[in-house]
């Protein structure tokens, strides 16, 4: 069963005619969420009641493409400022909810609905339009969320991985912190990146700022340098510590004709920029 355009017309009209008694119904079926209105439109600029409406006009005009669109759009909205979900499920369902009782006024007043297997048609229909919204809103809220955590994890990866470019062909690694092996694979792979896309001829990497590590990842470091050779740029180490260095000597691993050292940055800059 659908609507007339006509009848839609009607439905509309009816249930804007009874607006503050719909937005009342609605605030009673969800009593989590009525307490969260004004701060959800603060926090999310979010307007639950207006967009209450947006949606069952939608559904009575069965408007399918507009739901998907506006589903999508609250998807977004909601994942943007991480608004809790079982708000949004709660409201939802309190909408359906609303939205029959006022149906079933509207039909007892026309006396439209004398058929029961016609009602009950008309119900599947609506109840198939809210659950489309929730299905889009749920992929785009999720689809949002995917998009937001790969953008922070590119994004510290990079801060992880600080190529500075000093000339258009020497660029400074400083590594600082604890190293382990995942972030030591995600250095390998920025550094390579990095040098074919600046065309980098030498790369100083400043260990001076690392803590104390496991000799694994000093042989992961062994393979940046050798990555770091096939890519046709030169590798310079400064600022290993006394005791990187001893435990280096113990294992039999040796920068020696991977990279060239320094002692210090410092140094490296004076004699590669001539300052």
């Amino acid at each position: 069963m659908s609507f007339s355009t006509n009848e839609e017309d009607k439905i509309i009209e009816f249930l804007l005619n009874k607006k503050e008694e719909f937005e009342y119904r609605i605030l009673e079926e969800a009593v989590n969420v009525r307490e969260k209105i004004e701060e959800i439109l603060l926090i999310g600029n979010v307007d639950l009641l207006n967009n209450a409406h947006k949606l069952v006009q939608f559904i009575v005009e069965q408007n399918e493409e507009a739901i998907i669109a506006f589903a999508e759009q609250e998807g977004e909205a909601w994942a943007t400022h991480s608004l809790t979900l079982s708000f949004k499920l709660e409201w939802v369902q309190a909408i359906r909810r609303t939205l029959w009782k006022f149906l079933y006024e509207y039909e007892q007043i026309q006396e439209a609905c004398n058929d029961v297997k016609v009602f009950f048609d008309l119900e599947r229909k609506v109840n198939e339009q809210v659950d489309q919204f929730l299905k889009a809103f749920f992929i785009s809220y999720s689809d949002y969320k995917d998009r937001l955590i790969l953008s922070q994890q590119n994004l510290v990866e990079n801060l992880s991985v600080p190529i500075i470019p000093i000339t258009p062909s020497i660029c400074i690694l400083p590594l600082i912190g604890e190293m382990d092996d995942s972030r030591m694979d995600i250095i390998e792979e920025k550094v390579l990146i990095e040098i074919g896309r600046l065309r980098i001829q030498t790369l100083i990497l400043d260990l001076s700022g690392i803590i104390d590590t496991e000799i694994t990842v000093l042989r992961k470091l062994m393979n940046i340098l050798d990555g770091t050779a096939m890519m046709g740029c030169k590798a310079v180490i400064t600022g290993l510590r006394p005791e990187i260095v001893t435990k280096m000597v113990r294992a039999g691993v040796c920068f020696e004709n991977k990279a060239e050292t320094k002692g210090t940055l410092q140094k490296a800059l004076q004699d590669y920029l001539n300052v």
